[in-house]
């Protein structure tokens, strides 16, 4: 069991995100607080579990700005299927919290926009640290700081092995979008290009 605090900073949009991380041999339990600048200043805080094989259970996000404030309760059943509870306060340009569940039926994972720690899970299960890949996810991908859930289609590849632990290559279909991850032994991501590195 490998229980870490780590801190990645973050240059496009400007921020930075703190969390404390408890890795088991199947299992991981997050919490952690973000800030960020774009579309408007936010404050994100969030609670992670999951299950056996590092399948998502629950997460909870919370996000507030000057004037307003939004949760949503993200829950994955044992049948697969997915459920939102959310609540809103205050008058702010962005979409409703939630989604349509049935749109993420099926996902294994939760993905926190912006967040370099969920990566983590898929990365593990699939025992890419060592190699292997490609791996097909579909993803319930939540957006930040609205917290709207939408499917995400994603692969990720064993690249290389690096000193301190693994290159994995993500893509996201969903969004065009390719990068090499650096993760380390523990598989929490030290460096996603364009989101976030560690300090």
């Amino acid at each position: 069991m490998a229980r870490r605090s780590i801190t990645w900073v973050k240059e496009d949009p400007l921020g930075a995100e703190f969390a404390d991380v408890t890795v088991e041999p199947n299992r991981l339990k997050a919490n952690g607080t973000a800030v960020g600048s774009k579309p408007l200043g936010y404050r994100l805080d969030y609670w992670l579990l999951t299950g056996r094989e590092f399948v998502t259970t629950g997460l909870v996000v919370i996000a507030r700005g000057e004037g307003w404030r939004r949760r949503l309760d993200l829950r994955r059943l044992r049948s697969g299927r997915w459920t939102a509870r959310t609540t809103l306060r205050g008058k702010v340009d962005l979409p409703k919290p939630g989604g349509d569940m049935g749109a993420v039926e099926g996902a294994l994972d939760c993905d926190l926009a912006l967040s370099p720690l969920t990566n983590t899970m898929p990365v593990l299960r699939h025992g890419l640290l060592g190699g292997g890949g490609p791996v097909e996810l579909l993803m319930a991908w939540v957006s930040v700081p609205d917290l709207h859930v939408y499917p995400s289609r994603q692969r990720y590849t064993f690249v290389r092995k690096t000193r301190t632990g693994s290159i994995i290559r993500y893509e996201s279909s969903s969004r065009d979008f390719v990068a090499e991850l650096a993760f380390d032994q523990d598989g929490l991501c030290l460096d996603y290009p364009g989101i976030g590195r560690s300090v």
